[in-house]
């Protein structure tokens, strides 16, 4: 009796989720994929093959590709221009502007340190720099300026004699393109108004106290002084002040209602109480010059600025305790001591009220590697003490938010002033030193997004949010710590993605969301053994098919390569994730040009935009999970095998049956309409005309269905699918099989 015919069966695969190497392939979900790599699997039945990178070139249509190896790769909107920036590994800086496709300099080489460089933008004026040996510039398109600005001024003479506040100039800065400081000063209470009124003639005949008026102030604003007579023996013997009034430059006329008596007005005079910056400018590389206008009489005041600066190896002096005993008034130099590595350290203690109340550093140093000692033995008191604090945690990061620059530096956070990128001086400007446990180590980058400052450290996150001014002028904000085990010293690969802010560490990907930080990344757990963390992990935002996706850029030592290194992508949108290839590029960064959103990268010197080349061959691959079919225990035969697509023309795909234990040869399908040329070992071959270019066969586009026999057998069946050419869609996997024997 003959045996009965086996049930042949079908496996149909529509439903396209996303990359999981978190399980064996055995074990995914039949939707989903155990690496798909340049497609994007959009949705049902629709798997699009990406666009493959494209060289960027310049308006003489020239590859572009900048003059040193890249380690700092940005994008900047200045003057409503789109640039990319580029910081190599001499020091040098240049860009690339989009919209006229031109390439020049930001600054020479030794400008700037040759690695660690970080970048924000400030409005759309000016990118700010914050260099970890050389401080913080900026760049406004045209030069780059130091953020040197004029730091505390304290008032070595106040002066006499002052009856208005007094102008004051501070001198212009280091840099000619810098922006110079300006200040006003303020005077003791009291000047400029009557102090007292002498009797020069007391007249005679008085039977009653005649009344007095003083002319009006000379400043618009000012009030009027008042005074009453007294008269005796028909005489005026006295004049007493009731209001001293304010506003007056000179002394004002007194006039008495009746009589011939006469008087004459004094005025208080004032000494200068300090010098108030109005604006810190920017350019200061060293100390500036302070003058102060003369009074109408007396002695002119004067002061000294410090400057300040983030360079490491800087000096600066926290009084600690005033002493006693050095005058009302007035300054000294302080002397400094040991220390190592640096020099040029000077500065002068400033005092009020008989104590040190500040010392201003007229010349911060340079290279100190230890702190030394500070004496004030210069001054005639005793007691002052003081202790060296020296920079030398460098730069980390620099954001900016709420209108002002953050520079995050150690575990201290320096912001300037309200309105200001430069000015870390005014009573607004300050700084804060992150004390918690949660903060394990330094602070590792900032972010601006959201409304909120993001402060990432290894394993923890803080915001800052609710900033405000108060009454007194002091800045105020709230600190708040929303990951205390969860963080990343990744920070290129820190961006915004919708509300959330997306941020790679050494062992995932995460989204924050509010207060709420969640793994995204659980997918890709396969993948991160073989991520080379000694290399740049950079990431942005994209469109791709009109979708807004990210994009993690980083080395992957490929196993099937036997760990040969090689750029990858991993692209997340729709809580799903796929890989792309596009180049050996060293960083990427998003650029926003047009309200669309594109991804640009650097492979050492050469630039490029990435998924922008419709027509270049791209190396596709698509591996379907390896089916159970309905029976996990039974072995299968694969009989046939079936991909729907559509395409733009003609396309050739390598189709491989795969069980858990083995892959079958290549099928090499292609949708010519008439013919196809394949050697022995079913590669196709390609044809040349007399002109030596490749002859393309007659193709058909739009749907088509590749087909083939297969031969496989395995207890689980899956597909893998390459191809080079660009520009199609995998609408359907579809696979033939028949049941055999149980184990």
């Amino acid at each position: 009796m003959a045996a009965a015919e086996q049930k042949k069966s079908y496996a149909v695969i529509k439903n396209f989720a996303g990359l999981n190497t978190k399980a064996n392939r055995t074990a995914i979900k039949e939707e989903e994929f155990a690496w798909i790599e340049n497609a994007m699997p959009i949705g049902f039945g629709n798997i699009k093959i990406v666009q493959a990178q494209s060289t960027v070139k310049d308006s003489g249509n020239v590859a572009v590709a900048f003059a040193n190896t890249v380690t700092t790769f940005v994008s900047a909107n200045i003057g409503l221009n789109d640039y990319i920036v580029a910081f190599e590994d001499n020091g040098r800086a240049e860009y690339f502007r989009i919209d006229t496709a031109t390439k020049a300099n930001v600054a020479v080489s030794g400008t700037f340190s040759n690695a660690g460089v970080t970048v924000a933008q400030y409005k759309n004026e000016r990118i700010i720099i914050g260099d970890p040996n050389k401080g913080l510039s900026s760049w406004d398109g045209n030069n780059v300026v130091t953020i040197g600005s004029v730091g505390l001024v304290g008032v070595t003479n106040p002066g006499n004699g002052y009856l208005a506040a007094p102008n004051v100039t501070i001198s212009a800065p280091n840099d000619a393109n810098g922006v110079q400081a300006t200040a006003i000063t303020t005077i003791t209470t009291g000047a400029g108004s009557v102090q007292n009124i002498n009797v020069t003639a007391g007249g005679s005949g008085y039977t009653s106290v005649p009344g007095i008026k003083l002319s009006a102030p000379d400043v618009t604003g000012g009030t009027q002084a008042q005074a009453v007579a007294t008269i005796s023996g028909g005489a005026v013997v006295a004049v007493s002040v009731t209001t001293p009034g304010s506003g007056y430059l000179s002394a004002p006329s007194v006039t008495f209602s009746s009589g011939t008596a006469a008087a004459t007005a004094v005025l208080n005079t004032g000494q200068v109480s300090s010098v108030i910056l109005t604006n810190a400018g920017t350019g200061y590389t060293s100390q500036p010059t302070i003058t102060i206008s003369a009074p109408p009489s007396g002695t002119t005041a004067t002061a000294i600025a410090s400057y300040n600066t983030f360079k490491t190896g800087t000096l600066s002096v926290l009084v600690t305790n005033g002493g006693t005993g050095y005058g009302a008034s007035g300054s000294f130099a302080v002397s400094f001591a040991g220390g190592s590595g640096g020099s040029g350290a000077a500065g002068t203690a400033i005092v009020s009220g008989g104590a040190v109340v500040e010392v201003i550093m007229t010349n911060v140093g340079s290279g100190y590697t230890s702190a030394p000692t500070v004496s004030f033995s210069g001054g005639s008191g005793s007691g002052a003490v003081g202790t060296v604090v020296l920079n030398s945690d460098t730069i980390v990061d620099v954001a900016t938010f709420s209108g002002r620059a953050w520079v995050a530096a150690g575990r201290t956070i320096y912001y300037s002033a309200a309105g200001s990128y430069s000015d870390f001086t005014s009573i607004s400007a300050g700084s804060i030193t992150l004390t918690d446990s949660t903060l394990h180590g330094n602070i590792q980058g900032l972010l601006s997004a959201n409304n909120f400052l993001y402060i990432f450290g290894d394993d923890s996150i803080n915001v800052f949010s609710d900033l405000r001014v108060d009454s007194t002028g002091r800045t105020l904000f709230t600190n708040t710590n929303v990951s205390a085990s969860i963080g990343t010293k990744r920070v290129y690969g820190v961006f915004p993605y919708f509300r959330s802010v997306l941020f790679m560490n050494d062992y995932g990907m995460y989204a924050l969301v509010g207060s709420t930080t969640s793994k995204i990344s659980d997918q890709l757990d396969g993948i991160f053994p073989y991520i080379d963390f000694t290399l740049p992990i950079t990431g942005g935002q994209v469109l791709l098919n009109n979708i807004l996706c990210a994009a993690f850029n980083f080395t992957y030592k490929d196993p099937l390569l036997n760990g040969t290194p090689r750029q990858i992508q991993c692209v997340f949108f729709d809580k799903k994730w796929f890989v792309t290839s596009q180049g050996s590029l060293d960083f990427v960064t998003s650029v926003p040009v047009g309200g669309l959103i594109s991804l640009y990268g650097v492979d050492d010197k050469d630039l490029y935009k990435m998924y922008a080349s419709s027509t270049a061959s791209i190396n596709s691959t698509i591996r379907t999970a390896l089916l159970p079919l309905g029976d996990p225990i039974r072995t299968k035969q694969a009989l046939k095998f079936g991909i729907e697509a559509t395409l733009n023309a003609g396309v050739t795909m390598n189709v491989t049956v795969d069980s858990e234990t083995a892959s079958s040869p290549a099928y090499v399908l292609t949708n010519s309409a008439d013919v196809y040329w394949v050697n022995d070992t079913n590669t196709t071959i390609t044809w040349l005309n007399n002109s030596s270019a490749t002859i393309g066969w007659l193709s058909s586009t739009g749907y088509f269905l590749y087909k083939s026999d297969a031969q496989q057998y395995g207890k689980y069946l899956g597909l893998t699918l390459t191809s080079s050419n660009p520009a199609f869609v995998v609408n359907t996997f579809e696979m033939e099989h028949e049941l055999r024997v149980r184990f």
